[in-house]
């Protein structure tokens, strides 16, 4: 009788939520408190070196400026990205609440 391989799952198989990947993610999270205020004062420590050495004022508005684009650009693609992942826990039946990789409505 010949061999059939079986045939693979389309959905790889849900990860048991562990205590160091929640603690991950609320890293990626605070990444948002810290980014936008950076990316500001770079750009606007850029503009006012590129201000005084060129001799032309506009320049530390466009770094101010630049800073809040790159910021909440970041802050944006931080934020899909973690709904984007919160989403396929949901639909997997995790709960990106509880740790215990239960599903929403189930109760013991």
């Amino acid at each position: 009788m010949p061999f059939h391989r079986a045939i693979p799952e389309s959905k790889p198989p849900a990860k048991a939520a562990s205590g160091l990947s929640s603690y991950v993610e609320a890293e990626k999270l605070m990444q948002i408190a810290f980014v936008m205020p950076s990316a500001l004062l770079i750009c606007w420590g850029a503009g006012w070196l590129a201000a005084r050495l060129l001799h032309q004022s506009w320049m530390t508005i466009a770094g101010v400026v630049f800073g809040c684009v790159v910021g909440l650009f970041y802050v944006i693609q931080t934020a899909m990205a973690a709904e984007k992942s919160s989403r396929s826990q949901t639909e997997t039946g995790a709960d990106p609440q509880d740790g215990s990789g239960n599903s929403p409505g189930a109760r013991s």
